[in-house]
């Protein structure tokens, strides 16, 4: 019987034990867009500094900060537009001190590699054989209000919005162009670049404001990891890995 209960004892202990290892876990929320030059960055990370583990979630930067104000358990955002990180500040997720632009990004045009569609500018989204384009809900989606911005700039969002696919990251927009489901959509150059198999650029959408990207540790979080993170992505060997999958300096 005691043993039965001492192997019980030992159990409880056992899992308790791993419960505190995966709360001790970085958890850090970014941008879709991030996804592979994060990755890349985190297994450098956890080699410079063993037992460290980060998990990621990945998705719409308006998504992650709902999320996050509705208490998701986050120590580290990296949204992709400076709007988002403003409205996290206002709602005291964040603060202005803890605050870093780490990298800027350029809005591009995509099309099937196949598409046989003259598109060189946003007025060739009109033609007839444009039926569907891919274009991020600009209510969470920084790709989409970068979107917006620019065809309101020519005048061309109502068209546009005629034939948009509205998704949810920027992410599900290459996909869709990928399948060849819709004949174009609007993704970053960086997320172009992962897939030269079976997207091509058709230009660069000019923008009246700079994409860019900031990263912070979240108020409430007690990791003492999560300033480490923020400095790593900062540093030297992270910018560098980031240039490596397309993003610019800030």
């Amino acid at each position: 019987m005691r043993v039965t209960i001492r192997r019980s004892l030992c159990a409880i202990a056992i899992f308790a034990a791993a419960q505190c290892a995966a709360a001790a876990d970085l958890t850090v929320s970014a941008a879709a867009s991030l996804t592979n030059a994060f990755q890349e960055i985190a297994r450098q990370y956890e080699a410079q500094y063993p037992g460290s583990k980060i998990a990621f979630n990945f998705g719409a930067s308006g998504a992650l900060l709902q999320q996050m104000a509705k208490g998701a358990p986050v120590d580290v955002f990296a949204s992709a537009d400076q709007e988002t990180m403003d409205m996290a500040e206002k709602q005291g997720l964040t603060q202005a001190r803890e605050r870093h632009d780490f990298v800027r990004n350029t809005l591009v045009l995509i099309v099937p590699v196949d598409s046989k569609l003259p598109m060189q500018r946003l007025a060739d989204l009109g033609q007839p054989g444009v039926r569907h384009i891919a274009v991020g809900n600009p209510a969470s989606v920084p790709v989409g209000r970068y979107t917006r911005h620019a065809l309101e700039a020519a005048k061309l969002w109502p068209m546009v919005e005629a034939k948009a696919i509205t998704t949810q990251n920027v992410r599900q927009s290459l996909d869709y162009v990928a399948r060849g489901e819709v004949e174009a959509g609007f993704v970053y150059a960086t997320d172009a670049a992962i897939m030269k198999d079976k997207v091509k650029v058709a230009f660069t959408v000019p923008l009246s404001v700079a994409i860019s990207y900031p990263i912070a540790r979240l108020t409430h979080s007690s990791n003492p990891d999560a300033a480490r993170f923020v400095a790593f992505v900062l540093a030297p060997g992270s910018q560098a890995i980031l240039a490596k999958y397309g993003f610019s300096k800030p």
